[in-house]
């Protein structure tokens, strides 16, 4: 699919969804008139993670004191069956990213609510629910619908049917689906953002949600590479945090 017929086909979705109008126009302004700062102190971030990023397997030692087992050892059946639904989706999303070190930040806090923002296949929420079935905990996700491929159908895709009715899955942008979430969630124990990656979308977000997160809680951020959100977030707040490098990109962590 060439670029103009993506965004032609995006354009005609959103206009098809007037609930979604307002992210429609906050898109319009920021590839307008904000484009640059999506990417604001990116260099400078960059630096200071490189300087300072661990492995997840040490990251999960340090923070949680568990010792590392892969996603996929702990769980091999389940892992290959949502390994092939993947495989045999028609539309490509996101990776799997650090499924070891979300599942043991949920077991760490005994996490009985958690938020996520971002789902696609859905490989976190089913890192997540996997955790979280135990004690009968919910997990509420936010997600934007898939307009410029027809891939609604497949978003959680992977998420085993059994672990579906601990899952809230909010279907509008971060900034109608999130106060809507926080209604219902009452304190959170994890947080991971993985949405939104421009500066003022990580910001807006982050001090949005850690009000909510309980003393003792884990805040993961995805992505943190892209811009100086969570670097100016941590330095704003006074938080120490530790940063995770994988697959060549950098995750951010913190215990509350």
């Amino acid at each position: 699919m060439s670029e103009i017929t993506r965004v032609f086909k995006t354009f005609i979705g959103y206009a098809k969804r007037p609930d979604l109008y307002p992210e429609l126009g906050r898109k319009i302004i920021k590839n307008i008139f904000n484009r640059n700062s999506a990417f604001k102190g990116k260099e400078k971030t960059n630096l200071w993670a490189s300087q300072i990023a661990v492995s997840q397997k040490d990251a999960i030692k340090q923070l949680f004191n568990i010792n590392f087992q892969s996603f996929s050892e702990k769980y091999p059946a389940e892992f290959q069956k949502a390994l092939d639904t993947q495989n045999a989706c028609p539309i490509k999303m996101g990776g799997a990213g650090a499924l070891e070190l979300l599942y043991s930040a949920c077991e760490f806090t005994k996490a009985r609510a958690v938020i996520e923002t971002g789902v696609a296949y859905g490989w976190s929420s089913f890192a997540t629910l996997t955790s979280l079935q135990k004690r009968n905990g919910t997990l509420y996700s936010s997600d934007m619908p898939y307009l410029g491929q027809n891939g609604d159908q497949y978003v959680g895709c992977v998420v085993p049917e059994n672990l579906k009715s601990n899952w809230k899955l909010f279907r509008h942008a971060d900034r109608e689906s999130l106060p809507k979430i926080l209604k219902e969630s009452g304190e959170i124990d994890v947080v991971h953002y993985d949405s939104d990656k421009s500066y003022e979308g990580m910001k807006w977000a982050y001090e949005t949600l850690y009000p909510r997160l309980r003393k003792g809680g884990v805040f993961i951020s995805d992505d943190i590479n892209d811009n100086s959100a969570f670097q100016d977030f941590c330095e704003q707040e006074k938080i120490t945090p530790t940063v995770v490098e994988f697959e060549g990109k950098y995750v951010g962590v913190f215990v509350k």
